[in-house]
């Protein structure tokens, strides 16, 4: 039942080989729909854009690949089957949004492919062409505190919420159509507390077929926002075979050296405006996966790949 834990480690292991040994996830996203003067004051937040907005989703996708970013994450964080109910969408309506997520990251990894293969600046000086980095689109799941929107993802405190059939209920179909749209990964976001890390654990047994990450956030360095202990959630996460990578992100840069060397699994994203010269600390002791959250940009990302020896060639 489920996948051979050796399996998926082998094939995040084979893509950060060809990465260079450390891969660059994209930046802020729905920040960044904002600055290009998207209006997110919803309960949907970026996933608004989804409705109204596709191609400047599919604009900002590609500006974090143009800028180096070897994983994309899908403007799905906050889109749930739930919230586009409470529009007025239907069940398949509602689906049928959250496999668009997916085919809009899909689309602009096709086209960013295209625009190397005709363009010179394909080529690196050893002559590799870019449209052979190998690039990844994550398919993103927000935690039940985002449907909500009340800021509870960054408490943890989910009320008469905290109950593990609950949450697993919540969450169900909406994993399982992100795991069947032709993502590569799911990218469990700003897990807030151990319950709703069991959740998803237990979830991605159930028939999923492509591996995932997890990332919780902390506030104290030590526990994540709930008070529950980190290490008893990246326990959860390393305990289930589909999970290839575990970290953190939403949280303050001053703690993720520590946080790392917890839970030494690593995706690690954190807004900062500085947080760049904290980048090759974090790699060397470990990470592997390295981005940025909230109000970062492209320019973010081209800042990390150029602080990185081996992604040098992407910018």
């Amino acid at each position: 039942m489920g996948a051979n834990k050796g399996t998926v480690q082998t094939l995040m292991s084979d893509f950060l080989r060809t990465s260079g040994g450390v891969a660059v996830i994209d930046g802020g996203f729905a920040t960044e729909l904002e600055r290009h003067g998207a209006d997110l004051n919803d309960p949907l937040w970026s996933a608004t854009c989804l409705l109204t907005s596709t191609d400047l989703v599919r604009q900002v996708h590609l500006d974090y690949l143009e800028a180096g970013a070897d994983i994309i994450i899908t403007a799905s964080y906050q889109a749930t089957i739930q919230g586009f109910g409470a529009k007025g969408f239907s069940k398949e309506e509602s689906e049928t949004m959250l496999k668009k997520s997916v085919d809009i990251a899909c689309e602009a990894r096709k086209e960013y492919y295209k625009r190397c293969c005709n363009s010179a600046s394909s080529f690196t000086t050893d002559g590799k062409i870019l449209k052979n980095r190998p690039i990844l689109v994550a398919a993103s799941v927000g935690s039940y505190g985002a449907y909500l929107a009340d800021g509870s993802e960054y408490s943890g405190d989910y009320g008469d919420a905290m109950n593990l059939e609950f949450l697993k209920s919540f969450h169900r179909r909406r994993v399982q159509v992100l795991a069947e749209s032709g993502a590569d990964l799911i990218a469990f976001e700003t897990i807030p507390n151990k319950i709703e890390a069991q959740a998803y654990a237990e979830l991605l047994e159930e028939g999923i077929k492509i591996p995932a990450w997890f990332s919780f956030n902390s506030k104290d360095g030590v526990n994540v926002v709930s008070g529950d202990s980190l290490t008893e959630c990246a326990r959860i996460a390393d305990s289930c075979p589909k999970v290839v990578a575990v970290g953190i992100n939403c949280t303050p840069p001053r703690f993720i050296s520590g946080l790392i060397q917890y839970i030494k699994k690593k995706n690690t994203g954190v807004p900062d405006e500085d947080f760049v010269s904290y980048v090759n600390k974090w790699s060397e002791i470990g990470a592997s996966l390295v981005g940025g959250c909230c109000r970062t940009t492209p320019n973010t990302i081209k800042a990390i790949c150029r602080t990185l020896p081996s992604k040098s060639y992407t910018v």
